[in-house]
């Protein structure tokens, strides 16, 4: 981990460690480290922390584990190392119980929507509702339509997926993934490959409905400026799973830590690299130098 900028630099410092465990922390990510296998560590002591009703931006490069640190709160897989604490309760993968009971508090936006192809707009929305809750089909049919409607896509309602654009079918998938009111929504790559003006759309839905709702947001991304522009806060990690620092957006825009810097700017040259480690190239083509 790099030191701090010293005191006397002309930019705040970025702060690296979590604030003091109170009880306006949503999620706690404490020391976790975390591979699918002893060869390859995704994340390595990555500690974090999640304020309740606030907008949290994870930022970083693809494969530097920020998707896997959603599946880690969500309790997909155990941390080999730390914990994971979901409002004071340790996620325990074992618990089955639990892990029903926790995952009723939460939405998730998937990265390509993870809609059901067969069924109607509408009938995408109603899922979780019926999968979860005892409803009768009128309160459903209400929620449904007024959730599309917070999304701009209650006309869309009869239609079927394979009619609606990429933009709109993301849009759905945030309608489905609020159809519960949940605490705590996860967002996994909201903004790619969305045109501007969807981005933009998106970026404002995110920021509206954590404001309205009240609930804790989470995103994973790689678009800076979008995220900097809704977020309350951020987090960025580097290869290897290491948070890099962390801070409000102008703190972090401001920094001259070069991972940082590189990141932030998308500087084409810094210490992070485009080639993945590997022999030289005359040595894997068995060409003497």
């Amino acid at each position: 981990m790099r030191q701090s900028p010293p005191s006397t630099a002309p930019w705040p410092a970025v702060r690296r460690h979590p604030t003091r465990l109170s009880s306006d922390l949503l999620i706690e990510i404490d020391h976790v480290t975390f591979g699918y296998d002893l060869s390859r560590m995704i994340l390595n002591d990555v500690s974090m922390a999640f304020r309740r009703g606030k907008v949290t931006a994870i930022l970083g490069g693809s494969g530097c584990g920020k998707t896997t640190l959603l599946r880690l709160i969500g309790g997909v897989h155990p941390a080999n190392q730390g914990r994971v604490v979901f409002d004071g309760e340790l996620v325990d993968t074992r618990d089955k119980q639990q892990l029903y009971r926790l995952r009723r508090r939460l939405g998730m936006l998937f990265q390509f929507g993870a809609l059901f192809t067969d069924l109607t707009v509408f009938e995408n929305v109603a899922f979780p509702l019926r999968e979860h809750s005892d409803l009768p089909e009128a309160m459903i049919r209400d929620i449904v339509l007024m959730k599309l409607n917070a999304v701009g896509l209650r006309g869309a309602a009869p239609l079927r997926i394979s009619e609606v654009s990429g933009g709109m079918a993301r849009r759905i998938a945030l309608a489905r993934a609020i159809s519960l009111d949940p605490e705590l929504i996860m967002y996994d790559e909201p903004f790619a490959g969305l045109d501007p003006i969807s981005m933009g759309v998106t970026a404002n839905l995110i920021r509206k409905l954590n404001d309205t709702t009240g609930a804790t947001s989470l995103m994973v991304s790689h678009d800076v400026q979008e995220c900097f522009a809704i977020c309350d806060y951020a987090y960025l990690m580097a290869a290897g799973g290491r948070v890099v620092a962390h801070g409000k957006p102008d703190e972090l825009n401001r920094s001259e830590i070069p991972e940082v810097r590189q990141f932030i700017r998308g500087e084409p040259d810094g210490p992070v690299r485009f080639h993945y480690p590997a022999p030289p190239l005359a040595e894997d083509l068995g060409v003497s130098a």
